[in-house]
């Protein structure tokens, strides 16, 4: 039998009220406030990078194929790609690559009645992806392309239907700012929203024959190609492949991370909160963990040397002392992830908490639930605090047995 933990557990059981119970229970409320506020915060910042990523990189795919251009994104002018390469339309010798498919952008000027706002179309054509619009839409549908016949619909933002007053069926006009200007009547079959302001505000989707045709290009010529891949994980090693091993020299490959880099860079900047609530939830455990087994070795002096005169080691009756707070970790644990794991299912379901989409391109706090994450946060908390719960139980150490039964 193991005397420690058979002790150990007859200590942590007793019904004996005392200061020792209170900071007992304050400690395990500690700690389980510590790791509920630990899961919830990684939950939310992996569900922000999860969705926000995904919003992009189903606006745009995740990798992009256009001319090798220096100046590429600071002009929505396209410099025209040939669409007969060897690798579309079936790109199919990377494992990891899904889908492809061509597009083209030009700026322009809507006119409705006596509102004027610039806007960015982009061109897609019949092969075109429509499941992340489609999970996008508030309003009306989507639009087929047809190779062989040139269509007037358009699918604009629900910022841009609001700024110029319009909803599904509306016609309007927009105006290209060229030699010679020409106008083009689009009707509206759907309206969008990705939260993503920097996109709401600017682009619609149309048929990318007009723009072939305002640029004077053959149906054989894009914009570029837009490459989607089934793990994000191996972003830039599909990215890699693609520019190694599949593109001509008059070709440039870049990730969506390359060509718009502040969305990401802030998501980024969440890892660096993640990391400061975890030391902080960390610290602030260890603390009230030290401080319950001070108090626990202090109240038990006479214990300790009754049990040092019977003979029994320093390590011995420190092993007692950190069975001890080993179950005050425990309970908190098991506390403090119930409360977590709760709370995570209720806004992953029910979306209580909401946000300003403006400010944080989603509406409602984002939940992902990471397993790996959870795994990583409760053995980290178990190997950390009880590591550092080691330092205080060295006071057994300065425990006399004679002074310890003599004024007890």
């Amino acid at each position: 039998m193991n005397t420690e933990h058979f002790i150990a557990r007859r200590l942590s059981s007793s019904k004996k009220k005392g200061f020792s119970k209170f900071i007992i229970r304050l400690a395990v409320t500690a700690t389980a406030l510590s790791i509920a506020v630990m899961i919830i915060s990684s939950a939310i910042i992996l569900g922000f990078q999860q969705q926000i990523s995904e919003k992009v990189f189903g606006f745009w795919g995740h990798i992009q194929i256009m001319n090798f251009d220096f100046n590429y994104g600071q002009s929505y002018e396209n410099d025209p790609v040939n669409i007969k390469q060897n690798f579309y339309p079936h790109i199919d010798t990377f494992p990891e690559i899904d889908h492809i498919q061509i597009y083209a952008t030009k700026p322009a000027i809507a006119k409705v009645n006596d509102q004027i706002e610039g806007i960015v179309l982009k061109g897609i054509g019949a092969d075109f992806d429509w499941q992340f619009f489609e999970k996008s839409l508030v309003e009306g549908t989507s639009f087929l392309i047809d190779n062989n016949k040139l269509s007037n619909n358009v699918l604009i933002s629900k910022a841009t239907a609001k700024r110029l007053k319009l909803s599904t069926g509306d016609d309007f006009l927009v105006y290209f700012i060229q030699e010679p200007p020409r106008a083009r009547k689009f009707k509206i079959t759907g309206i969008y929203n990705t939260g993503i302001e920097e996109y709401d505000q600017v682009f619609a989707i149309i048929d990318i024959k007009h723009i072939q045709k305002l640029n004077n290009w053959s149906p054989n010529q894009a914009g570029g190609f837009e490459l989607f891949i089934h793990d994000i994980n191996y972003l830039d090693k599909a990215s890699d492949f693609v520019y190694n091993h599949i593109l001509d020299l008059a070709l440039d490959a870049k990730t969506i991370k390359e060509i718009n880099p502040n969305i990401f860079d802030w998501l980024e900047l969440q890892n660096v909160n993640q990391q400061l609530i975890l030391i902080l939830m960390t610290i602030v455990a260890a603390i009230n963990l030290i401080t319950v087994l001070l108090i626990l070795i202090l109240e038990r002096t006479n214990m300790v040397g009754i049990l040092k005169a019977l003979g029994a080691s320093n390590w011995f009756i420190r092993k007692i002392f950190l069975y001890n707070a080993f179950y005050i970790i425990i309970v908190g644990l098991g506390i403090g992830n119930l409360v977590g794991l709760g709370l995570c299912f209720i806004q992953k379901y029910f979306s209580i908490v909401s946000l300003p989409e403006e400010s944080y391109y989603l509406s409602v706090v984002p939940i992902d639930l990471s397993i790996s994450s959870i795994l990583y946060i409760n053995l980290a908390a178990i190997i950390l605090n009880l590591l550092i719960l080691i330092i205080p139980s060295y006071l057994v150490v300065r425990i006399s047995p004679v002074k310890a039964i003599r004024f007890s």
